[in-house]
């Protein structure tokens, strides 16, 4: 059961991406400017606070990591995180191959 709800987030997730990659892409047939919009850009928006609390959070853990992991996830486009962390869900919690010759109980 667990399994499928964590593929169900990867597929929602998957879904997200998708919708952002045609927003951005619409954003350009009416610029002629190629703009993505940014994931912290995007967190901010939904949540400023929340994004603030992290950094603090992190920073006070491990600043090295704040600078160097979190703030390059923060500057890619929506699109690109939530397509690839939709994918690992996805294949992370697939279904297991059934057994060949063996009976389950």
């Amino acid at each position: 059961m667990i399994r499928g709800f964590f593929r169900l987030i990867g597929l929602l997730l998957l879904a997200g991406g998708f919708i952002f990659m045609v927003y951005d892409g619409a954003r350009f047939v009416a610029d002629q400017t190629l703009r993505f919009t940014r994931f912290g850009q995007f967190w901010n928006d939904v949540h400023q606070s929340s994004q603030e609390a992290f950094k603090i959070w992190v920073t006070g853990i491990a600043p090295w990591f704040w600078n160097n992991v979190i703030r390059v996830l923060l500057d890619q486009p929506v699109f690109a995180v939530l397509g690839v962390v939709g994918l690992l869900l996805m294949i992370l919690f697939r279904p297991r191959k059934p057994l060949i010759g063996y009976s389950r109980d």
